[in-house]
């Protein structure tokens, strides 16, 4: 059975058009077939680049741009359980494994078959309206309740596992996984979690309460929120969302389908988080 890579490219940069057409000339030159998502084959301009509608009988996803098109290709590759692994060309790139200058050893470990393939634990979300309607979805990084009405606070109540926890009023919640830790998270004032930890964060956003500290929960633990005031819209990655109602509730959970992303080599957690951040390692006498 001949071998099949999916590229998923942000076609608006040229960069990323660029280096996936080296890429794809190597894995070509190796008997590799290439193809690629939507109509960016068309984009990439390279005889033997095939379009495709998903990721079916690949054993990998490459995608050549920032977090936001890695999110992309997740939802391409999950369905069939295909391994990702990301090329930054974004900004800070924290899903991505490899800088376009590593395209080379891209190529040399996808021939090789020596990738190393990482289970991430994502999250599972279901709102019910008052009605009893649901909706549901998964996130890699977090899921973000938001306030719907700019001038209200929401008004919310949170149980663990059953357990009334604290009744806030905030712009807010989100619901993030390990992965997430260094997204939307970070930014509200979340820990950084390493990847490897098995837990989930419960982080408020700018809630007026004395109790309003990010929490970190068990991964196998239930987070139920009622949304008490006013509608909120609830968001999944940034990328999929749905409004709930007064009355409704929000339940977020591990899924019990995991995320796989694949790396060239195996860089321990603290080595990406100092590279992506920019981290001072030296004092300022260079020591």
């Amino acid at each position: 059975m001949s071998r099949k890579v999916l590229f998923v490219v942000h076609a608006g940069r040229q960069r990323a058009l660029e280096v996936s057409r080296d890429a794809a000339n190597g894995l070509l030159a190796e008997g590799i077939s290439v193809l690629c998502a939507d109509d960016d084959a068309q984009l990439i301009g390279i005889d033997g680049v095939q379009s495709a509608t998903d990721a079916e009988g690949c054993e990998l996803v490459i995608v050549f741009g920032g977090d936001g098109t890695i999110l992309r290709a997740i939802e391409i590759a999950r369905v069939h359980d295909v391994p990702v692994l990301g090329v930054n060309l974004g900004h800070v790139g924290f899903l991505a494994e490899a800088e376009p200058e590593d395209i080379g050893a891209v190529i040399s470990a996808v021939v090789s078959g020596e990738l190393v393939v990482e289970q991430r634990t994502a999250l599972v979300v279901t709102t019910t309206s008052p009605e009893g309607e649901r909706w549901s979805t998964w996130a890699l990084n977090e899921v973000a309740i938001e306030k719907h009405q700019r001038e209200r606070m929401a008004e919310i109540m949170v149980s663990i596992d059953g357990r009334p926890l604290s009744r806030w009023s905030c712009d807010g919640l989100l619901c993030a996984t390990p992965t997430g830790s260094t997204a939307y998270a970070f930014s509200a004032g979340g820990p950084v979690v390493w990847p490897e930890v098995d837990a989930l964060l419960v982080v408020p956003i700018s809630a007026h309460a004395l109790f309003a500290r990010p929490l970190v929960v068990s991964p196998s633990s239930k987070i139920d929120v009622g949304i008490e005031n006013s509608p909120v819209v609830v968001c999944a990655d940034g990328r999929r969302s749905s409004e709930v109602a007064a009355g409704g509730t929000v339940t977020v959970q591990r899924d019990a389908k995991s995320v796989k992303l694949a790396r060239v080599h195996s860089t321990p957690f603290t080595e990406r988080l100092v590279a992506k951040f920019e981290l001072p390692v030296r004092g300022w006498r260079n020591s």
